[in-house]
């Protein structure tokens, strides 16, 4: 089976469409937007080519036809990359008929290419970028749509992983609840504890400098110093603002204050894959009319589906049910707001504080997806992705 590296425009092309091809058939599958894609391998759109670089191939069959695809990439800032221990690059965006041979010829393209640039395993399928989109492989929740920023996998994908070798480093629980469902009672009394002492409040969307150093300042102190987390400049702050800015919601930007300081957050966004599953998956002007077209009607919804991207209490203000009190703000809100299903993007098992905290106001686990490494070294000893205390 002929193995193409991607060099020109007609082999990036395969390379973009094969999923469509391969999961058509499929009533609930919702293909990533094809420019969002084709971002992620434009040096000139991904600031992680700065200091990095990627590979990509399609696999043939003998009559020509696409059957596969992956990339392999290397960022070294990445903290793994870093690693001197064990130097861990990166490969993605895997697709593949149902054959583990032309499977295996896929992850041994990206193997040897991270192996040829001093890696000692490699971890997958994960973005070249940051981890709140394209990361992970649906284990579980096959028979439900995908969110925005997340890729919808055939279970056979997971065997073809496990098959040549791949480990489980650790898995990726996306959550849900509907607004509708009432919280503890705990929170409420939260609420009424703190409100003398703090403030809670959503995000003004003409406010977008204020909003940029809010967000800012919270994400910095609550997530900065977890694994594989960098501390963010305010102007990537306030390029994330603008890049919300044409689909946000400003009824699902919530902030906890003590006095001034924003001490805790929760971010969220209308589930956008419910509006892109209209549209088609390129976004050029047709696409862009459309969208509006569809959000319009969508944001008219009494039914909607929100998404929550983040959240996080700074650590002076941990412990103390200051992010009890604000979802009890945010719940009213989403609900005043016509939002019925809340479903949050994706908490890693390494994190069983977020987990704790999910539980707490009644979310279950609706799909998980499953991060992989592979040991170059096939006699080391395999480690999972160490637990968050």
């Amino acid at each position: 089976m002929p193995l193409l590296e991607v060099v020109d425009a007609r082999l990036a092309r395969e390379f973009i469409e094969l999923p469509a091809r391969l999961h058509a058939a499929v009533p609930n599958y919702i293909g990533p937007l094809e420019n969002e894609v084709e971002a992620v391998f434009d040096p000139a759109k991904n600031p992680k080519f700065k200091n990095g670089e990627c590979a990509r191939w399609v696999l043939t069959n003998a009559g020509g036809q696409t059957i596969g695809r992956v990339a392999a990439f290397l960022n070294r800032d990445a903290v793994d990359v870093q690693n001197a221990d064990l130097p861990t690059g990166g490969m993605g965006f895997f697709e593949c008929i149902d054959d583990q041979a032309a499977a295996n010829q896929l992850f041994e393209a990206a193997r040897q290419w991270l192996a040829a640039r001093g890696m000692q395993a490699m971890d997958g399928p994960i973005n070249f970028g940051e981890r709140d989109r394209f990361w992970g492989l649906l284990i579980d929740g096959y028979d439900l749509e995908p969110n925005y920023g997340m890729f919808w996998h055939p279970a056979y994908y997971k065997v073809l992983f496990e098959q040549y070798g791949f480990e489980l480093y650790f898995k990726q629980y996306t959550c849900y609840r509907t607004t509708a469902a009432e919280l503890h009672p705990s929170f409420a009394k939260r609420a009424e504890e703190h409100a003398a002492t703090y403030r809670f409040a959503h995000a003004r969307k003409q406010d977008a400098e204020k909003l940029a150093q809010d967000f800012h300042h919270v994400y910095n102190l609550a997530w900065a110093k977890h694994s594989g987390v960098k501390p963010m400049t305010l102007d990537e702050a306030r390029k994330i603002v603008k890049e919300m800015k044409p689909v946000v919601d400003e009824r699902l930007l919530w902030f906890a204050y003590h006095g001034q300081e924003p001490v805790a957050f929760f971010i969220s966004l209308p589930e956008l894959n419910q509006i892109f599953k209209h549209v088609g998956r390129r976004l050029n002007l047709v696409g862009k009319l459309r969208f509006l077209w569809e959000q319009r009607h969508y944001m008219q919804r009494r039914d909607k589906k929100l998404f929550g991207i983040i959240y996080g209490v700074v650590p002076e203000h941990q412990g103390k049910g200051v992010d009890a009190a604000m979802l009890v703000y945010a719940r009213q809100a989403f609900i005043d707001a016509g939002y019925a299903d809340i479903e949050m993007n994706w908490i890693g098992d390494f994190n069983p504080r977020m987990l704790v905290t999910i539980r707490s106001i009644g979310a279950k686990i609706l799909k998980t997806h499953a991060t992989y490494r592979y040991l170059f070294d096939r006699e080391r000893p395999f480690e999972r992705m160490p637990i968050i205390r």
